[in-house]
């Protein structure tokens, strides 16, 4: 499975430029006082350790072996979230109303924000930089399935491919369907199988 959505073109030299881009912006922050030097640091301590795709691994991971859990996350994502031990605050940050959908055999979801970059971030942590390109937004929603197969996802004609479009209002990310073999797993286990990308529809989950 790639790790960039196999459409997106970009300068090899993107982290370079964006890097000086946001050194710049915070120096200009700071000297306005507007943020502190340890503003950021704090923030990006903050996705590395307590918000991001190991959030979702852990609920999916929980709702595979928890059949009430499961049936309220379809329900009321937030809710679940809630009795999560996550920090406080993981319904709000880009994720006040979240939505999961259930992949089946018959049925595979996959999330795309054809506007912008709408994405659950207490469950999914910050979006790949595809993500937010208007190649794979606009491809997606019109040719799912030869997005999928681009991916690595090949489903049969059978499957019925749903396409989710997440915004400010509502937040949508992907249920996977458990792998077979993984019956002796435990949570934990099954946690550190789980991808952003599978959490996304663009990959599955493999034992």
């Amino acid at each position: 499975m790639p790790s960039n959505y196999p459409g997106f073109k970009y300068s090899t030299d993107r982290e370079t430029f964006s890097a000086a881009k946001a050194k710049a912006l915070e120096s200009l922050l700071i000297e306005k006082g507007i943020i502190t030097g340890d503003t950021v640091n704090k923030i990006l301590s903050y996705f590395e350790t307590e918000m991001g795709p190991f959030n979702g691994a852990k609920i999916v991971a929980k709702a595979w072996v928890d059949p009430d859990f499961k049936k309220l996350l379809l329900a009321d994502c937030n809710a679940a979230c809630e009795q999560m031990d996550f920090p406080e605050g993981m319904s709000g940050a880009e994720g006040e109303h979240m939505r999961i959908v259930e992949n089946t055999p018959e049925v595979h979801n996959v999330i795309v924000c054809t506007l912008c970059s709408c994405y659950p971030w207490p469950t999914l942590g910050l979006p790949p930089y595809w993500f937010k390109d208007p190649t794979f937004r606009a491809r997606v929603a019109r040719e799912p399935r030869q997005v999928l197969s681009e991916f690595g996802v090949q489903l049969d004609k059978s499957v019925q491919i749903k396409v989710w479009d997440s915004s400010a209002q509502i937040r949508w990310w992907v249920l996977p369907m458990r792998p077979t073999g993984t019956e002796g797993m435990n949570e934990a286990q099954l946690a550190r199988l789980l991808t952003p990308e599978a959490m996304m529809g663009v990959a599955t989950v493999k034992a």
